[in-house]
């Protein structure tokens, strides 16, 4: 099998990963708009990209994926999740499964007040959203929530701007400097914990097959850096009912809190999770699901099956070569 994997940054690791359960003979192909993204040196071949938002990006990777015999493409980043669902077709003409969600549940995904809309009318538990100044002022005036509230923005991504907010005044300049925001209750308190779940969803079925689901020990910009596995049959069965109302396609990374007893999605990140090194590293192998489901096969379900109390603690590391390493990188 041939990987395309779009706009790799610095997941490295996780190419490391991919090629250490990757069926003999199949390469991994990586794309980046800069040289110096480190992950593009795990791939076999790396090609330097335009930016995802110019006119002629869509055709290039097209283009790569017929020059690379590539069978299954995905991407790194939260803003190239809708290119690839809303070109799903294209893709799939060439032969190629794109590892991402359909298109509505990729849109969903990417707007957090949307996402809380959705599971709200489907009634899924999920926490308490406002979509506006005024939305949230009258839910404090009415007595729905209370200071401090939490807030982010709508479409962003690696907790760029979350904050805790703790008075009406700054509450009003946060959305006056930034309309794009949103208000939620803080989920905090004895007994309530912040939860991250690696699913993969089968390409054939369209039903979560596995489920790594771990406490968050300590958090940095971009997500859990240390994570602690733990197991709960409530948590997987929350999972497998919330999953109902959307359409994935591959691996996903979600967000939950466990707050007086009940489970609450948060969010989905409808891509590889930057923690999924933990699941891998508990034997949890999405990369043997992705190669069944490419030749074919429906995978059979592997929820729960990796051990609690397994920790993953995240460090950094570095890639180090020649500045006249790019002249050998395909250009496009």
């Amino acid at each position: 099998m041939n990987y395309l994997m779009l706009s790799v940054g610095r997941r490295g690791e996780l190419m490391k990963d991919f090629r250490k359960s990757m069926e003999n003979g199949s390469h991994i192909i990586a794309t980046d708009n800069s040289p110096f993204a480190p992950a593009l040196y795990f791939a076999d071949k790396q090609y330097i990209v335009p930016r995802i938002d110019a006119p002629e990006y869509l055709d290039i990777i097209l283009k790569i994926c017929k020059d690379e015999n590539i069978n299954a493409v995905t991407t790194f980043i939260d803003p190239e999740i809708m290119l690839l669902a809303e070109n799903r077709e294209k893709f799939s003409a060439i032969g190629v499964e794109v590892l991402a969600p359909y298109e509505d549940s990729a849109r969903i995904c990417f707007d957090k007040y949307q996402m809380f809309k959705h599971l709200k009318a489907n009634g899924v538990k999920t926490v308490k959203t406002w979509g506006s100044f005024s939305e949230v002022k009258d839910a404090i005036e009415t007595g729905e929530v209370s200071f401090p509230v939490f807030v982010k923005p709508r479409t962003g991504s690696g907790s760029v701007g979350a904050r805790q907010v703790e008075d009406l005044a700054s509450l009003e300049a946060a959305f006056e400097h930034d309309p794009g925001l949103i208000a939620q209750e803080l989920m905090t308190g004895e007994g309530c914990f912040d939860l991250d779940a690696d699913i993969y969803v089968d390409t054939i079925t369209h039903k979560p097959v596995a489920i790594f689901s771990k406490k968050k020990i300590s958090t940095v910009i971009g997500g859990a850096n240390k994570t602690i596995s733990f197991k709960d049959k409530k948590l997987f069965a929350f999972i497998e009912e919330a999953l109902t109302f959307f359409k994935f396609n591959g691996p996903i990374d979600a967000d939950f809190f466990f707050k007086d007893g009940e489970y609450y999605l948060s969010e989905v990140n409808p891509r590889f999770g930057g923690a999924y090194l933990h699941a891998y590293g508990a034997g949890v192998d999405f990369i043997k699901l992705i190669e069944n489901n490419l030749h074919g096969q429906a995978n059979e379900s592997i929820i729960g099956q990796y051990d609690e109390g397994v920790v993953m603690m995240m460090y950094d590391s570095v890639v180090i070569g020649r500045s006249e390493a790019d002249s050998v990188i395909l250009k496009v």
